[in-house]
């Protein structure tokens, strides 16, 4: 026991849960970045809709590395959780990927309030790749999923003036430079699980801001939801314009069963409005979801109701059944970021518990109901006593934790001055204390060129300290002017990036240097060059998942077919499946269809455990080969449709 108050309780468990292998974070920097959905969109709207549209957009999620060599066999693990419960809830947090809040349970009803998957299953839908359904995922920093979704985060123990426990997690976000805590509690009479944020920027500038609650709940026949706004914004074919709802299209979205299509819901609620959704079954059961004004908008994503949607459910579960999301962010939309002031807190609270609608709630259309719900909300003083519960624990989200569990130690390196000096970092990594070292003395360490890099940084003080000592101190270092090779790449500066590659090769070959001009060469549209620097590195690294992953994308970008067939061909081992899919692909494009075809089609066709959200190369590398050896066209067998929208 952690923390106890009455009949409040702080524990930690483990759970046993089926979980894949997650597996290691890439070898390499994400230099290229993954698809990104929201980066491709064009804006049909109005002069005064204000979305920030394309604001803080990343290319990648550089110095973040990627989660792309996870398996798809699942066995039973255990899994670190914490737990807050009273008499009505009960909580269950899962530290070591972002804080997901698994599962909030009703004693009372005996239902629990959250889809709550029943396996850990991760997938290509994150900024990071690796992703996983289910519970209520807290996402900040760039757009799409958090860069923390199945990484760990500090946690802490703490507890208010009555003694009630509290849950504290936090971490320092790299991209934008910020550090962010989440803090929960459940007082003994608590009915909804209190969440308290807080965003600090204690930089001299302006950064562009994003978060999204997202919340998993069980897909119903019959659901519903209700939310206070009469207009959407959306997207179809690419474009994003507003809507009227509930009906759109001829179908009442907010009786989501109905919509064909994967589709986002983005709902436009004044700001005069409460901030709150909420999600029910047949019977009016189900989950409130509600918060202060800062958290202002509310989004419905439903998979849809096709062939692909339904592969997307089944490839994302065992057996858990099919769910959608309610989210809650601080933009209009997940199409841009909000510019957030220097030295500047931003804190919100949201409220998660159980809402049983009245007859006469079901009975009604969704205005009438929304209306009901908010006339509700107002009269039982919930919204106007969550705002005052944000002021009441101001001094309280300040106050120091007994810590429980270590994150990254990368806040240990820009540690907060004052809004967020109460949250501890720790340096343990042994690398980080090296390039701790590397400030205090300008003398970088020298692994052996066959090791991973230990750490990438965005941090202008250990770029400035490397184009101050690379002439001098780390003139001879081979891990020096490698490193401020990716540092100048990563600020658009190509050609000084390659002159530092290959000083760096010069030194000591290494395929770290390889991947690096391979990746500048292709932004510069020299794939000649590109091909060579990747084919040099791969010979190096043949072992390597990660590296042969990121390699082979290269490859197939720089259209090297008969280079990717020579390289498949003498790895070791089983190659994985998207090294397959490229292989495949380049036979194809050299003109051997029926092998290619046999290849895809091979034991029930191929899997591809990363295959990106909004990808359809499966679909239509199968479609172009079937058409070509059979001479027809017919329907895309199903375990090769991906495209739900």
């Amino acid at each position: 026991m952690l923390r106890k108050n009455g009949t409040t309780e702080l524990r930690m468990e483990t759970l046993s849960l089926p979980s894949a292998d997650l597996g290691p974070e890439s070898s390499l920097p994400d230099l290229l970045g993954e698809n990104i959905l929201q980066n491709q969109l064009i804006f049909c709207l109005d002069e005064d809709d204000e979305i920030f549209e394309g604001y803080g957009r990343q290319e990648n999620v550089y110095p973040y590395r990627q989660y792309n060599t996870y398996g798809k066999d699942l066995k039973h693990r255990q899994v670190k959780t914490f737990v807050l419960e009273n008499n009505y809830l009960k909580a269950v947090f899962l530290p070591e990927y972002g804080g997901r809040l698994w599962s909030l349970f009703d004693k009372q009803a005996g239902k629990d309030l959250l889809y709550k998957n029943d396996v850990l299953q991760f997938r290509n839908l994150a900024v990071r790749n690796a992703w996983f359904s289910g519970g209520v995922e807290w996402n900040i920093g760039v757009i799409g999923h958090s860069p923390f979704t199945t990484a760990p985060l500090y946690a802490a123990a703490l507890q208010d003036k009555n003694g009630t426990p509290i849950l504290r997690m936090y971490e320092y976000e790299r991209i934008r430079s910020v550090y962010y805590q989440m803090d929960f509690w459940l007082e003994e009479n608590d009915r909804a699980l209190n969440c308290r944020m807080r965003i600090v920027n204690e930089q001299e500038q302006v950064v562009p801001m994003y978060w999204w609650s997202n919340i998993a709940v069980p897909e119903h026949e019959d659901g519903r939801i209700l939310v206070p706004a009469e207009k959407a914004y959306t997207f179809a074919d690419g474009k994003v314009f507003k809507v009227n709802i509930p009906i759109v299209d001829g179908v009442d979205i907010t009786r989501y069963h109905d919509i064909p299509l994967s589709v986002d819901y983005f709902f436009d609620i004044e700001d005069s409005s409460p901030k709150y959704i909420a999600h029910v079954d047949q019977d009016g059961y189900g989950l409130l979801q509600l918060s202060t004004s800062r958290l202002r908008s509310r989004k419905l994503f439903s998979w849809g109701h096709n062939r692909a949607s339904r592969h997307w459910q089944e490839f994302l579960t065992k057996d858990g059944g099919n769910y959608l999301e309610i989210q809650a962010g601080l933009a209009k939309t997940q199409y841009g970021c909000i510019p957030m002031a220097p030295h500047t807190a931003w804190e919100w609270m949201e409220q998660y518990g159980p809402i049983q609608l009245s007859d006469e709630q079901m009975a009604s259309p969704h205005k009438t109901a929304s209306c009901l719900l908010t006339q509700q909300l107002i009269q039982e003083k919930r919204i106007s006593n969550l705002e005052q519960k944000l002021k009441d624990t101001k001094e309280l989200a300040k106050t120091k934790g007994e810590l429980l569990q270590s994150g990254s130690g990368y806040g240990a390196f820009t540690p907060p001055k004052s809004s967020a000096k109460h949250l501890a970092f720790r340096l343990e990594d042994s690398g980080l204390k090296q390039w701790h070292h590397f400030l205090q003395t300008g003398l970088l360490h020298e692994p052996s060129p066959l090791t991973p890099p230990d750490a990438f940084w965005n941090s202008d003080e250990i770029f400035t300290r490397l184009q101050e000592t690379i002439e001098s101190k780390n003139s001879h270092n081979w891990y020096a002017h490698y490193q401020l090779g990716v540092c100048l790449f990563n600020r658009k500066s190509h050609k000084k990036a390659r002159k530092e590659w290959k000083a760096s090769y010069a030194l000591q070959p290494n395929p770290w240097t390889c991947h690096g001009l391979g990746c500048s060469y292709y932004a510069d549209g020299k794939k000649d060059k590109a091909v060579s620097w990747i084919l040099k590195g791969i010979k190096q690294r043949s072992q390597d998942a990660s590296y042969l992953k990121e390699c082979f994308k290269l490859l197939h970008l720089c259209q090297a077919y008969p280079e990717i067939i020579q390289c498949y061909e003498t790895l070791p081992g089983s190659p994985a499946n998207r090294l397959t899919f490229y292989y495949i692909y380049a036979n194809a494009k050299l003109g051997q269809t029926r092998k290619a075809l046999s290849l895809l089609e091979k034991d029930g066709g191929l899997v591809m455990e990363d295959i990106r959200e909004g990808e359809d190369s499966l679909e239509q590398l199968w479609t172009d080969l079937h058409k070509a050896v059979a001479g027809t066209e017919d329907e895309v067998p199903f375990p090769f449709v991906f495209k739900a929208f």
